[in-house]
């Protein structure tokens, strides 16, 4: 019995945790500040001005684009339910480029199981050694081509050499690491590098007061380690004049978000595409794999003048019925479109909902070239570090 008192006292402390944060948030309806939830901080004050720049509603489109699709009964699309806020509560989102356009709908059943996603999730996910509800990571599937899919069997003296591989033939892809805007060139499936991954960039640099109940090696164990980052044989760079939209394709969950993921993106690709032929610096639409070089493609973009735009299909990020779900994501750093000023959203991730493809155009001229947040379509936004935004309501 004494060995299940600690473990009982975490339990009731995280219970109890838990219903403070589910009364906060019900008093984010009348409260003036923003609030913290879970260690979470969301800016959401009553009466108080958008901590970005906002529009009511997307503007018609000036071009003759893809018609609505229609949907059988039972898979409708929700228009009546509020979005603003309706967004996961999550950290950081790992992006594991597969190259493919859909999956199982359990993404970790891909492959037999023997796949990145599987892996990720056995480590972070519910149960896993570096599980911490305080501090959510959402690993998902894109369709981007990875830098590099050879394959890798190199070891290192970092912290976990010791730990056994289960294969001499690793397979490799890439990795993105979202609102942190990074990009691992080359991650193999060796799951030393692996936890290397989880420990170097994932986990908290700072715990949830929650953990102070937990014993020291838990907490040592959750806690980043930078000593990994040795570990990935690829290393890791920034993502600087990238502007990333990721658009739920996942029709393996959702015929709904199959319908419109593919339609959606074909639309951002062409609406993309045109700013090139338009007044301003331009925006090159990339397809191939991101460059494994730190700043291979950021220079050439940097003598062109244009903005390089990638966009990609990702699997299940929740509300299949609030379809089509679109995040576009703003690199830190990057200036306005047509001034030296910096750009807005830098370092924001603007979640939408109910994007259709008359609303693709408006997306690209008022979210992606000016920065506006089209209110209309507004599920909720993550800036870098961890901030979760919503409108005031």
């Amino acid at each position: 019995m004494l060995l299940l008192r600690p473990l009982r006292q975490t339990s009731r402390v995280a219970s109890a945790a838990l219903s403070a944060s589910t009364a906060r948030a019900c008093a984010l309806r009348s409260s003036n500040v923003a609030t913290s939830i879970l260690g979470r901080t969301y800016a959401a004050a009553r009466g108080a001005p958008a901590a970005f720049p906002t529009i009511e509603t997307c503007p018609s489109p000036t071009c003759s684009c893809a018609p609505t699709p229609s949907f059988p009964e039972g898979f409708e699309i929700d228009h009546t339910t509020p979005l603003n806020g309706l967004m996961p509560n999550h950290a950081q989102q790992v992006l594991i480029c597969t190259g493919k356009d859909d999956w199982p709908s359990k993404i970790e059943d891909d492959d037999n199981g023997q796949n990145h996603a599987a892996m990720l999730r056995d480590l972070i996910g519910r149960g896993g050694p570096y599980s911490d509800p305080f501090h959510n990571i959402s690993v998902l599937n894109a369709s981007f081509p990875p830098s590099s899919s050879t394959s890798s069997s190199s070891s290192s003296s970092s912290p976990s050499n010791q730990e056994a591989t289960n294969t001499t033939n690793p397979k490799t892809t890439s990795i993105y690491l979202l609102p942190d805007f990074k990009y691992v060139p080359s991650l193999s499936s060796d799951p030393n590098h692996v936890k290397a991954l989880v420990k170097a960039h994932l986990l908290p640099e700072k715990l949830h007061p929650v953990h102070n109940h937990s014993p020291p090696a838990k907490r040592e164990a959750l806690l980043r380690d930078a000593s990994y980052a040795d570990m990935l044989p690829g290393g890791i760079r920034d993502i600087r004049n990238e502007v990333i939209v990721l658009i739920c394709g996942h029709g393996g969950r959702d015929q709904r978000c199959g319908v419109y993921g593919p339609l959606l993106r074909t639309e951002f690709e062409t609406r993309l595409a045109e700013q090139g032929r338009q007044q301003g610096p331009g925006i090159e639409v990339l397809k191939d794999a991101a460059a494994p070089d730190a700043d291979e493609k950021d220079v050439d973009l940097e003598k062109q003048g244009p903005w390089g735009a990638r966009v990609g299909l990702i699997s299940h990020i929740g509300g299949h019925k609030f379809a089509g779900n679109v995040i576009v994501y703003i690199p830190p750093g990057l200036k306005s479109y047509d001034s030296d000023v910096p750009h807005p959203l830098a370092g924001h991730g603007i979640w939408y909902g109910r994007v259709e493809p008359k609303h693709v155009e408006g997306i690209v001229q008022e979210t992606i070239k000016k920065g506006n947040v089209i209110k209309e379509l507004f599920r909720g936004g993550i800036k870098r570090g961890g901030e979760i935004l919503r409108l005031p309501l």
